[in-house]
């Protein structure tokens, strides 16, 4: 009785230790926090680009989960939100140029995702933080929903 109460108290403490290191990685990762678009800096073709937009990305070595709201170039109100893994599937997602998404992590500070619309890619969203994490750059290549060919760079500063 002894040992197995041990054995508890050992595996109680391991899991602790687990969600302990996952969540400490999460707040880690270089793509966590809140981002702000900075329009000035960004750059849109076709244009005119979104004038505002703010992202909530929670990301550890595993997936990433991202919320963004903000107004486009009509100030019309703009929502992007998935959850998705870092292992190439598609996952559901509310995107502009897409109903699902596939990430790949490139490295510690680089991400690809790949907007999909009905298993077709349209857009890839390629999103780099730099080196002091004050900055994450997003650059959009590929066919937007009204197949225009689209070169986006999008800014955004870590608040």
């Amino acid at each position: 009785m002894r040992a197995s109460s041990r054995a508890i108290v050992v595996l109680a403490l391991a899991a602790g230790c687990a969600l302990f290191s996952a969540a400490a990685f999460a707040k880690d990762d270089p793509q966590s926090g809140t981002w702000k678009m900075n329009a000035a800096k960004s750059k849109y073709s076709p244009g005119p680009g979104n004038k505002s937009m703010t992202l909530t990305i929670q990301a550890d070595e595993n997936g990433m989960k991202l919320q963004g709201d903000g107004t486009d170039a009509q100030d019309k109100p703009l929502h992007v939100e998935y959850e998705a893994k870092f292992d190439g599937k598609d996952y559901p997602a509310k995107v502009p140029d897409g109903d699902a998404v596939s990430l790949k992590r490139i490295d510690a500070r680089t991400i690809v995702v790949t907007q999909k619309k009905a298993g077709q890619a349209t857009v890839k969203v390629t999103s780099k933080v730099s080196a002091d994490g004050k900055t994450r750059t997003s650059t959009f290549t590929g066919k937007n929903s009204e197949g225009k060919t689209v070169h986006n760079v999008v800014v955004y500063e870590k608040q």
